[in-house]
């Protein structure tokens, strides 16, 4: 599809957003820049803030061969920057944990759910390198098991942020104070 079919393709569902109380709208789990070109003018077109995720393959690039970097910036050069930002999918998380490309699952037989606590502390190394991340979990094949491993390998984690948050709050409120 070419980012001009892509904005007519999702226009009229990102015009149903613009007139209710959605904050933004979200292109998730996008194989090609064209596509996200195409959602991100048509969230413009109405005034919607939009968020783009792109799905990397186990090699970390997009399905089309292209780094996140280089679609990125397509799309920013597109768009005018556009985008409100992008992010990961959480597909990217499972493809990581299964090892396996996009084409190896959709020919799979069977569900290869991967393993629950590797998926965890995959979650918990992405925390760690990404300070800024703040939506964490998984895609098809992710179940409760993989929820709770991803609660015990990031718990310690999301306390640590929350104390240093509340010790910053802490310090700029006595600053104000004094």
């Amino acid at each position: 599809m070419s980012a001009e079919e892509a904005q007519a393709y999702h226009a009229t569902q990102i015009d149903v957003f613009s007139k209710t109380n959605a904050d933004m709208v979200s292109g998730l789990t996008l194989t090609y820049p064209a596509e996200a070109i195409g959602i991100a003018r048509a969230a413009k077109a109405v005034g919607m803030p939009v968020v783009i995720s792109f799905t990397l393959e186990t090699d970390g690039r997009l399905p089309t061969g292209q780094t996140l970097k280089e679609a990125i910036e397509l799309v920013d050069q597109a768009t005018q920057n556009t985008p409100a930002y992008y992010m990961i999918g959480f597909m990217e998380l499972e493809v990581i944990v299964q090892k396996k490309s996009h084409a190896e699952l959709n020919e799979a037989k069977e569900l290869d759910e991967g393993d629950p606590v590797e998926f965890g502390e995959d979650n918990r190394a992405l925390l760690n390198m990404l300070k800024n991340l703040n939506t964490i979990g998984g895609c098809c094949g992710t179940n409760h098991r993989h929820i709770e491993e991803i609660c015990k390998a990031c718990i310690n984690v999301f306390n640590q942020l929350k104390r240093v948050n509340h010790d910053e709050i802490q310090s700029t409120a006595s600053i104000k104070t004094d």
